[in-house]
């Protein structure tokens, strides 16, 4: 049954807060009716909400407000961390298409910590095949990348951890920031928590992902590019289909 999102509490900042300091399997078991109740039931009301903005953005969203579907696990995999703390003192939610290497594909996502909220669209963690794919549309028509990319302003700017040294020489500095990047998203960072308490917050969200829906129609046609054959690879992005380029 769908739910309609009215504002996470102080008491979800709260528990994000007391989870970081406590992390014990002890604590999260004493607390996690709050957890249910303060976390999970809105951001899956959340979901439910914003579903009605992301499907005519992509009709293959996964939209289903579940743990491991949209909404983010709050056990950590340590296996392979440094950091061995049981759980996240953040969550988030997404919207992207079903698959299972997601980190390399474009993702919208909403996060909140306990002093802190974000949202934005990019990647997890992409491939150096997927930055060479889009740096090689940045090659072949910059102009209209950086048509495109005006998208942004004024509310996101572009993350990512950038290479120390430039990829190429005299490049313009509006895409060589672009072009640098070992991964990258755009979002918008903010600690006015009270923002988080209203319903309001389902507007914000919901003309942010629409403002970015350009970029993300530009990171699909990247996605595109991935399935062309070698023959078809030797063609430029300028030459590529716009319907495939574009794709729904």
């Amino acid at each position: 049954m769908m739910t309609t999102f009215t504002g996470f509490s102080q008491q979800s900042l709260t528990f994000l807060q007391q989870v970081r300091q406590e992390n014990s399997k002890e604590w999260f078991d004493d607390n996690r009716a709050i957890y249910d109740e303060t976390l999970v039931a809105p951001f899956r009301a959340l979901v439910d909400d914003l579903s009605l903005t992301m499907l005519p953005i992509d009709d293959q969203f996964e939209i289903r407000p579940a743990i491991g579907k949209t909404l983010s696990r709050i056990h950590r995999d340590t296996r392979f961390s440094h950091d061995k703390s049981r759980y996240r003192s953040q969550m988030w939610l997404t919207f992207k298409r079903p698959r299972k290497d997601w980190t390399d594909a474009p993702v919208y996502f909403f996060e909140i910590g306990p002093d802190f909220w974000r949202y934005g669209l990019g990647y997890y963690s992409a491939t150096r095949d997927t930055m060479e794919l889009f740096r090689q549309t940045l090659r072949d028509s910059p102009q209209a990348f950086l048509a495109m990319a005006t998208c942004l302003a004024p509310t996101f700017t572009l993350e990512g951890e950038s290479y120390k040294r430039p990829l190429l020489k005299d490049q313009p500095a509006e895409l060589a920031t672009w072009y640098n990047r070992k991964s990258f998203a755009a979002m918008t960072t903010r600690q006015d928590m009270d923002a988080l308490f209203s319903a309001d917050l389902v507007t914000t969200l919901a003309q942010g992902f629409r403002q970015l829906e350009p970029l993300y129609r530009y990171l699909m046609g990247i996605e595109s590019m991935k399935r062309l054959t070698p023959e078809q690879e030797e063609g430029s992005w300028s030459s590529f289909p716009a319907s495939a380029r574009f794709e729904r």
